[in-house]
């Protein structure tokens, strides 16, 4: 599906006068103002990431009662169990709170679930496993806000369940000892956006406050919640939270103290993936770099040993652990590309790629640790949402699967709500889910989903578009402009990289594909007598199209800073490309050019 480009209309007085105001300059007053921030106290509000602006952390809902439950618990000496998600957010979390408790002195061990073997959530067999081994309270992290099944589990084996996640809360609450979430109904905390491994910041946080007695915590507990603060940083860039309120402050902070002084399994992990050498870590670094290695740990069934390399103390294991996961995202991103190829196959000889509102695809022996990557590229490339099924090869009628939308406005969740008498399981929120599906209901399913999908496009309006935040020209881009882009970092969900417009654009030289699979596209591009390199990831298919124009084209981008063996200069990442309904000129109107869209 085509996108369309919405240039924000540039408000030159308003302009003007924010960057007065607000005593910053022009190109950040119009980033800002295009981002709807008009007045210098807003300005300064979301350009400001003091540590100081993160709430105290009693305010979370439902910390202060996990807290002294937490304290008492170490105080005894009860065996404690953090039960943590597969994804690099639950691992970031798990890893934060099992360093916190390991610190006061607690008898605590992790677990994590094996994606591939247990699935998501709390288990009942787990539960079970561990009330056997003796364990007397279980606290989860990222998962568990919808296990009310599981907490009347607990308290059947007597053991005591602190549920701590950000997920979409669905129905009644689990009966557990407590739960802490951002969103927990009842509650007026300010700021729902926080992720898992943010949830089990502010938990730790407080608990330091508790055993010090303080609100000012001890030296070494200082140190340990810098360390924390990394974690979190890494599990709110992966989970693909809005980089707002809080959130900005903890990646901006634990950006800062990865670079610093990074935990010995991370430093490792940095030097396999040559971070080490970057003059600063952005969270572009953590979003295409640390957390795929993460994230391919928990997909491959590996999530205990990503948990154990952000636990490990300096020596040989942490060595070996960062080298071993670092091979594991090789290893998934050939199953990737190979579950992508056969889904892409599917989409061409059974759909419409034009027409129809989503996608709900479906193969035997797909790797179920990497669906879910797979439906998101899938989803940003056709701009609608996707969901990738795997079925068992060795015939069981369960299939699992995994959902994205792909940077639409569609609400996943609420669509899945409507066929879910088609499931036997899902969760998730509105841009990500996972589900549960009988094989026989595929078909039934397949309809009602693209049926409630279709349904969004409709009453809603939903229109997949680009949001470009100005013109400029390639003339424009240098050091000195992309500084002060880069004032609002850290950009990613919710607070973008600036993309910006450009037109009559032509090739320097025939562009060309790079990276494993020719999947990445290289281009050398012209404006006048400006020469810019650009590349566009996952766009090796634009190729061909590039080199075969005959005339300029229109292009929307986002301007970076590039380094390379400590030289840095300004590159632009190719977002999509037009060729304009009248040459040399922007077009009338957006369905007009014929678009591609990353």
């Amino acid at each position: 599906m085509q996108r369309r480009w919405r240039i924000v209309p540039h408000d030159a007085a308003r302009v003007e006068q924010l960057s007065r105001t607000a005593k910053l300059p022009a190109v950040v007053a119009q980033l800002l103002v295009s981002r709807g921030i008009y007045q210098a106290d807003d300005a300064a509000t979301f350009l400001s990431t003091k540590l100081a602006n993160l709430r105290d952390p009693n305010e979370l809902p439902g910390v202060p009662e996990a807290a002294d439950i937490i304290r008492d618990a170490v105080a005894a000496k009860t065996p404690i169990t953090v039960y943590g998600d597969y994804d690099a957010d639950g691992m970031t979390g798990t890893a934060i709170l099992f360093n916190g408790l390991r610190l006061f002195g607690a008898d605590v061990s992790y677990h994590v679930p094996n994606r591939l073997e247990d699935g998501y959530g709390l288990g009942d067999a787990a539960i079970r496993k561990l009330a056997e081994r003796g364990k007397k309270l279980i606290v989860s992290v990222d998962c568990g806000i919808t296990s009310r099944t599981q907490a009347a589990l607990c308290r059947e084996l007597g053991v005591k369940l602190i549920i701590t996640d950000h997920h979409t809360i669905d129905g009644e609450l689990p009966c557990a000892d407590a739960i802490v979430h951002p969103r927990l109904p009842g509650s007026a905390y300010p700021f729902g956006g926080l992720c898992g491994a943010g949830v089990a910041f502010k938990l730790v946080w407080a608990i330091c406050q508790k055993v010090c007695g303080s609100n000012k915590v001890s030296e070494p507990m200082r140190v340990y919640l810098r360390q924390a603060l990394i974690l979190a940083a890494i599990g709110t860039i992966a989970d693909v939270v809005p980089l707002l309120d809080e959130n900005r402050v903890i990646v901006e902070h634990g950006l800062k103290a990865l670079q610093i002084n990074p935990s010995a399994g991370l430093a490792e992990l940095m030097k396999v993936t040559k971070l080490d050498q970057k003059s600063s870590i952005q969270a572009d670094d953590i979003a295409f770099t640390l957390a795929p290695r993460l994230n391919a740990a928990g997909r491959l069934g590996q999530a205990q040993l990503a948990v154990e390399l952000l636990t490990t103390p300096a020596g040989e294991r942490a060595v070996s652990l960062a080298e071993y996961i670092h091979n594991l995202n090789s290893d998934r991103d050939t199953l990737q590309r190979s579950v992508t190829l056969a889904a892409e196959k599917q989409i061409k000889e059974e759909f419409d790629a034009d027409t129809d509102p989503a996608f709900v695809l479906c193969g035997v022996g797909w790797h179920a640790g990497v669906i879910g990557v797979v439906a998101g590229r899938l989803a940003e490339k056709h701009a609608k949402p996707v969901l990738v099924l795997s079925l068992d090869s060795t015939g069981q009628s369960d299939a699992v699967g995994s959902g994205r939308v792909g940077g639409t406005d569609i609400d996943l969740f609420e669509a899945l709500s409507e066929c879910s008498e088609r499931l036997v399981r899902f969760g998730g929120h509105k841009a990500a889910a996972g589900l549960t599906i009988d094989e026989s209901q595929i078909d039934a399913f397949r309809g009602d989903f693209c049926e409630a999908v279709a349904k969004q496009w409709s009453e809603r309006q939903i229109e997949p578009e680009i949001v470009i935040d100005a013109e400029a020209s390639l003339g424009q881009l240098n050091m000195e402009t992309a500084k002060y882009i880069e004032t609002l970092a850290p950009f990613g969900a919710g607070n973008p990289r600036p993309v910006l417009f450009c037109r009559g654009i032509e090739l320097e030289e025939p562009a060309r594909r790079m990276g494993g699979g020719d999947r990445h596209l290289s281009v050398l591009l012209r404006q006048g007598a400006k020469v810019v390199r650009g590349v566009a990831f996952g766009a090796g298919d634009w190729c061909e199209l590039l080199n075969d124009l005959d005339k300029p084209f229109e292009i929307a981008y986002r301007p970076v800073i590039n380094e390379f063996r400590g030289m840095r200069k300004v590159e632009i990442h190719l977002v999509d490309w037009r060729i304009s309904a009248e040459l040399g000129r922007p077009s009338k109107a957006a369905k007009e050019p014929v678009t591609h869209t990353t």
